[in-house]
């Protein structure tokens, strides 16, 4: 697959408090571990451009962009959610993160690119319509979501691994038949938000231990009739790597080879039904280690189907 890696360097430049474990180093775990795999020769690599503020109303009401805005600090750190802080520089960071899924949609679109890996920050899947919580501000991959829609695009799904559930993606998609949303999670653990199903929600709680077993069984029984009847047009994959056994964020135990597994079966499972292409991106994962390889492992996955 002709793959790219989307990023830019502002992206680091969002910062919270000391010891903050959504910390810029997270990426250069990725970018290091990436150049020593040797996968790094297989990618293209594009620098997110700038979103505008018209993009984050694709997804989020006007009062939490006003919010956002009024919150960046000229010095200093201001509190946005009890676990989210802004920097001066925030936003500089934010405008990229949301941009790099708008480029990977054009780029998918024009047919220049299969699978793209948007490696950015801060991360997004927390931030529904009208909030921002969970280290995210804006939901970077729902906006992109609207975005591809307002191209024209009208069926898509949404895959969700990291180990804290997608409540704001499930939030913004709750009435939209046309956007197919799987989310597995350890429950109960934070958000501790309602977890609500439907034709087109399919959310897979898991307990405290499950491990790469407990995955597969969710994706054949819960996740691949869904995803083979929708027949989606693009896939999109909220990568969050905090599941892995060592970090200690949380309770499951998945490795890295869960990850591929399942990388593998999510694009093999619509590769037959006119997907155009697979736009992932990072969400949690604060083991550096672990995020490294685990990433870099679900992106050459990314390169090889």
């Amino acid at each position: 697959m002709r793959t790219a890696v989307i990023s830019h360097p502002h992206c680091r430049k969002h910062k919270m408090i000391d010891d903050h474990p959504e910390c810029p180093e997270r990426l250069d775990a990725i970018t290091d571990r990436l150049l020593a795999s040797g996968v790094d020769v297989g990618l293209t690599h594009l620098q997110a451009p700038k979103a505008k503020r018209e993009d984050y109303l694709l997804a989020h009401d006007e009062s939490l962009v006003n919010l956002v805005e009024r919150l960046i600090p000229q010095e200093g750190l201001n509190n946005l959610d009890g676990d989210t802080w802004l920097c001066p520089d925030s936003l500089k960071a934010i405008e990229r993160a949301v941009g790099a899924g708008l480029l990977a949609v054009d780029e998918i679109l024009a047919d220049k690119l299969d699978a793209a890996f948007c490696s950015v920050r801060p991360p997004g899947h927390h931030a529904n319509k009208n909030s921002s919580s969970g280290f995210c501000v804006f939901n970077n991959l729902a906006i992109a979501v609207k975005y591809a829609q307002s191209k024209g695009i009208k069926r898509i799904a949404i895959a969700d691994f990291d180990v804290h559930h997608g409540n704001g993606t499930q939030d913004i998609f709750i009435d939209d038949e046309n956007v197919l949303l799987c989310s597995l999670f350890q429950y109960p653990f934070y958000p501790n938000t309602a977890v609500k199903n439907n034709n087109h929600i399919v959310n897979s709680p898991l307990p405290i231990a499950s491990n790469g077993d407990d995955l597969k069984e969710v994706f054949n029984t819960q996740w691949l009739p869904k995803l083979k009847a929708f027949k989606p047009e693009l896939l999109f994959i909220s990568a969050g790597f905090d599941a892995h056994l060592e970090d200690d964020m949380a309770s499951l135990k998945f490795v890295e080879d869960d990850y591929i597994w399942l990388t593998q079966q999510l694009c093999n499972a619509v590769k037959d039904s006119g997907c155009r292409g697979v736009i992932s991106y990072l969400e949690g994962g604060y083991a550096l280690s672990a995020l490294g390889r685990s990433a870099v492992a679900h992106i050459k996955v990314l390169t090889e189907l």
